[in-house]
């Protein structure tokens, strides 16, 4: 049954209202989802730039904070160096009051020591004016009493005998100045070559003749003498000048003659300094024999009779050559030339049987190897051949060492040489260690101990020199 229109309104009303109020429900939690939503966005954007500032300020933090330690930092190294500054000037300052101290005691002493000195001999001047003014007065009683005369007489005459006597003293003494002069100017004329040797000018016109015990000396004495000869400029500071460029020439020159020699003989492999002590033994003697040709001689003659029996030619060789090297050092120093022979053989590491054979017949030395005994029968051959050696040579020359060894041993010696065939010892002494008085009693001394342990025909002079030097250099 079909129901009126106007009774279904009120229902229609009713689900209307109903399917309103529901929408309505619907559309408002929909909007409170959306507005949810939108609130958590917000507060995750608000957490994130929340996040975002912190973090920056963190880093603005660090970087301040960095900042501020890097200035820190620059400001402490700044200070260290101003400390390290002040300290230095300090230390400057400390260094430079301490050789101010030093300076002030040392002047300090010298005074002290001048004042005394001062002191000692004003109280020496005043007992020697005492004893002349007693003398004089006795002198002069003794003219009043024998003569009759008034005091100012006698003064008068004694003055007028002292002037009279002080005259005469005085051309006395300048007239052995004189001769002294005389004496010693050409003495005095060959010391500035300072090479130890003697200069003879002889009358015969460009004669000039080096005399000198050792051969080396001689050799550089001549050949500073060609260059100055030579160069023309002959005067004390040249000479020094010349002279120790020659020394260093010699060097080069020694190095040349042990090369030399080794290749003749046919050694290779010797220690340098070895070389120039070979080269060095050609301006050696023993008993007038040159040590050089000598050595030569008997690595020559050792070699050949190791090629007869087969031996080591090379080592028998090189035996003969350096058997008596040690004799390149005997002028320069003490020992005797085995004992040298066996230093040096050893510093530059030579073989055993090497340094055997150069003690071989020596000390009771036994040879250990056939080479040696070729070695020691060869050194007999060259010394025994007729003409080869001299005693009275040898004996000469020790004598000569001896007397420089004899004034080397005192305090401030600087350097000797023996000269005139040993018959005068020219002695240079320091003169900042030695003094004028020092210098005479130095020379008593010498003569002295030559007197006791040296036998020497005729007389021996000895010379101290003692000179002081001032050179400055205009810049």
């Amino acid at each position: 049954m079909v129901q009126p229109l106007w009774l279904l309104l009120p229902v229609v009303a009713i689900v209307a209202l109903l399917v309103g109020f529901v929408l309505q429900k619907l559309i408002s939690e929909r909007k409170l989802g959306e507005a949810g939503a939108r609130a958590t966005r917000i507060v995750g954007d608000a957490e994130r730039d929340a996040e975002a500032r912190h973090r920056s300020a963190e880093l603005e933090a660090k970087e301040i904070v960095l900042k501020a330690r890097g200035e820190f930092e620059h400001e402490v190294r700044r200070r260290e160096r101003e400390i390290q500054q002040i300290e230095q000037r300090i230390l400057g300052k400390e260094e430079q009051l301490a050789r101010k101290l030093d300076d002030i005691e040392r002047r300090l002493f010298e005074y002290t020591s001048k004042d005394r000195s001062l002191t000692d001999r004003e109280k020496s001047i005043a007992e020697k004016e005492g004893k002349l003014t007693q003398a004089f007065d006795e002198q002069r009683r003794k003219l009043e009493m024998i003569a009759g005369l008034t005091a100012e007489e006698a003064r008068r005459q004694l003055v007028a005998q002292m002037e009279e006597e002080a005259k005469r003293e005085a051309q006395l003494i300048g007239m052995r100045l004189e001769e002294q002069a005389r004496e010693t100017a050409r003495e005095k004329a060959k010391e500035v070559l300072h090479t130890g040797v003697d200069l003879i000018v002889d009358d015969t016109p460009e004669a000039v003749l080096i005399s000198a015990y050792d051969p080396y000396r001689r050799e550089i004495a001549r050949r500073a003498l060609q260059i100055l000869i030579s160069d023309g400029r002959i005067h004390p500071a040249r000479i020094e000048e010349v002279v120790e460029k020659v020394k260093k020439e010699m060097d080069q020159h020694l190095k040349e003659e042990g090369e030399k020699a080794c290749f003749e003989v046919g050694i290779h492999g010797l220690h340098p300094e070895l070389i120039k002590l070979v080269g060095r033994m050609r301006y050696r003697t023993s008993y007038g024999q040159n040590c050089l040709q000598h050595s030569k001689e008997v690595a020559w003659l050792a070699g050949m009779m190791a090629a007869e029996i087969k031996a080591d030619v090379k080592l028998a060789k090189r035996m003969g050559m350096l058997h008596d090297i040690g004799k390149a050092l005997t002028h320069e120093q003490e020992g005797s030339h085995p004992e040298l022979s066996l230093q040096v053989l050893t510093k530059y590491n030579e073989s055993r049987e090497v340094i055997n054979a150069a003690l071989c017949g020596h000390e009771n030395v036994e040879a250990e190897t056939i080479e040696a005994l070729l070695v020691e029968a060869a050194d007999g051959i060259s010394a025994a051949r007729p003409g080869a050696r001299r005693d009275v040579l040898e004996s000469y020359i020790k004598r000569l060492a001896k007397l420089e060894e004899i004034a080397l041993s005192y305090r401030g010696v600087e350097m000797c040489y023996a000269i005139q065939a040993g018959r005068e010892l020219r002695v240079i002494t320091k003169a900042d260690i030695v003094s004028d008085l020092d210098a005479h009693q130095l020379a008593k001394d010498i003569t002295k101990r030559i007197e006791a342990e040296m036998q020497y025909p005729g007389h021996i002079k000895v010379v101290v020199i003692r000179e002081t030097r001032a050179v400055e250099v205009a810049k």
